[in-house]
């Protein structure tokens, strides 16, 4: 499904990015876990066209992500709060979302009602901007927007950072379960190793810009990670 090139990005001659391959079969869900500056989000931001890569490519499809945005329709992502739209409403926002992917209101409807639990009545009828939410509630918001059109392949920048025990306990309940269509592709980025470990089923760990793990999910997973980044 998505398949890295010897993909690079320099700034100010530092390299702060570099990955020969790595290719993310449909239906995985994949970890991306690191220290701060591993380059965990600047990888999801060239995988999304956000920056242009300083060498290689990423083709999500077997499109080239930076040459064509034919990708766009069924890729959906929430990288951090500047994706929302700060004098909307929630319910407007995700209209908005919805207008964009081709679903009407009653289609979102059906949707927010899956995820009532999950906004821990929060979030809807309460006539606030998304602007004026707590970090999380804009989290929450954003990260349902991206399941708005069933999207193949959807990209989640930490996610479970901001949350409360319980909302967090409710997220990896929502990433499991979507886990579980063999059609939807999930990357998962977190400095949290166990939460990641826990909904991912395949996990590839970045130092210094460059991968330096790439591990299948087992019950030695979060042992060997913690190991890892103790040094």
């Amino acid at each position: 499904m998505i398949q890295v090139n010897n993909i690079s990005k320099k700034y100010n001659g530092t390299t702060v990015l570099k990955i020969d391959s790595l290719e993310i079969p449909k239906g995985q869900s994949l970890g991306l876990v690191g220290n701060n500056g591993a380059g965990k989000t600047t990888f999801f931001s060239l995988l999304l066209d956000l920056i242009q890569p300083t060498t290689g490519s990423i083709t999500n499809n077997e499109i080239q992500v930076n040459t064509s945005e034919a990708w766009k329709p069924f890729t959906a992502a929430f990288i951090d709060e500047s994706f929302l739209i700060g004098y909307l409403t929630p319910e407007e926002y995700f209209y908005f979302i919805g207008d964009l992917r081709g679903q009407n209101k009653a289609d979102i409807d059906t949707l927010l009602l899956k995820y009532e639990e999950f906004f821990n009545g929060e979030i809807l009828k309460n006539k606030k901007y998304l602007r004026d939410l707590s970090k999380g509630n804009q989290k929450k918001v954003g990260i349902i927007a991206t399941l708005i059109g069933n999207p193949e392949v959807i990209i989640l920048d930490e996610p479970f950072a901001n949350l409360d025990p319980t909302t967090v306990n409710r997220l990896k309940k929502v990433i499991k379960d979507l886990a579980e269509n063999p059609d939807i592709t999930i990357l998962v980025s977190s400095h949290d190793l166990q939460h990641t470990v826990e909904v991912c089923d395949r996990i590839v760990a970045l130092n210094k810009g460059e991968l330096v793990k790439d591990i299948k999910t087992s019950e030695e997973t979060l042992r060997e990670l913690e190991a890892f980044f103790a040094v």
